[in-house]
């Protein structure tokens, strides 16, 4: 059994980034990629297992780029993300859908991969040393710690922004305790001189630049899967037919939990700043970003 596990999200079709696997795109100087990054910080914060959660179309890719390095300093896994893993019973009513079903099944694919407490990350989003660490902690410092008491690392709206077009983000509502009250998944957010605004078809509503948000790094503990199997088989029996694209989302049902008083969140705050490729344009940026950090000796020239 692993001390925590690392859980990378790294199945997303990239139809944003212009139709290229964006998660392979290297940043780094010596073509390290943006994963690399976040596992390396993983495990220096004492993460020792990284469970890879991808496609199987890219998964000869995968192992190639990624893979054989990651191999040298933790105990990998692979999971499949399929659009027809879900419970039997539905599999004929969704047999011609093509789409996955969102970042809450992604999790689920691992039950049988992880049996520690766990860290779900982004591949495609650099969330800096402090995250890893302060996550790590609350993970592994209470051995006690239930199937419903989960962390979040929030960020600042501010800091997650792309300069190149619309994300999406939990907006986070967090009590004076530090615990999560509310999350909300919105789409469309885009960047402005004044801050950041939601664009929809009945109008712009500004949103408060310094609140806080959820990056998809949650922690959670291995009995989370029963409620997240259990959640997704409720998902699909109130889903209509005719829903091609609807999906199962960790904001969504954190959010829900949270609602019904199934769990309690922990907020966990990093000061370090967060950056993404979420289009083709964000990956200059980034690089650049990294390069400085290379400078500046967070990280060595060269990782692996």
């Amino acid at each position: 059994m692993s001390r925590a596990a690392l859980v990378v999200m790294a199945a997303g079709l990239g139809s944003r980034f212009g139709g290229g696997i964006k998660q392979l795109e290297p940043v780094g100087p010596n073509r390290e990629i943006i994963m690399e990054y976040s596992i390396y910080d993983a495990v220096e914060a004492g993460f020792d297992k990284v469970v890879f959660v991808i496609r199987r179309d890219i998964e000869a890719d995968f192992r190639e780029a990624v893979g054989k390095k990651i191999e040298q300093i933790a105990d990998v896994a692979y999971v499949y993300q399929e659009v027809e893993d879900i419970p039997s019973v539905h599999r004929e009513r969704f047999a011609g859908r093509t789409k996955p079903w969102g970042t809450g099944q992604a999790i689920l694919c691992c039950r049988d991969a992880v049996d520690s407490p766990f860290l779900v990350i982004n591949a495609d989003d650099f969330y800096g040393k402090q995250a890893y660490k302060e996550a790590y902690s609350y993970l592994t410092r209470n051995s006690e710690h239930s199937e419903r008491e989960l962390c979040m690392v929030g960020f600042i709206l501010k800091n997650t922004l792309s300069e190149n077009g619309a994300v999406t983000r939990g907006l986070c509502q967090a009590g004076p305790d530090g615990m999560l009250e509310k999350v909300v998944e919105t789409r469309n957010i885009e960047k402005t001189e004044g801050g950041a605004v939601v664009r929809s078809e009945d109008g712009d509503r500004t949103l408060d630049a310094d609140c806080l948000v959820s990056m998809n790094m949650w922690g959670m503990q291995p009995g989370f899967f029963s409620i997240l199997e259990s959640g997704f088989l409720e998902f699909l029996d109130k889903l209509e037919d005719g829903e091609p694209k609807a999906e199962y989302l960790l904001p969504t049902i954190i959010g829900g939990l949270l609602e019904e008083g199934r769990v309690t969140v922990k907020v966990l705050q990093s000061s370090d700043q967060w950056f993404g490729v979420t289009y083709k344009e964000d990956k200059e940026s980034v690089a650049a970003s990294v390069r400085k950090l290379v400078e500046d000796g967070v990280y060595p020239e060269k990782l692996f």
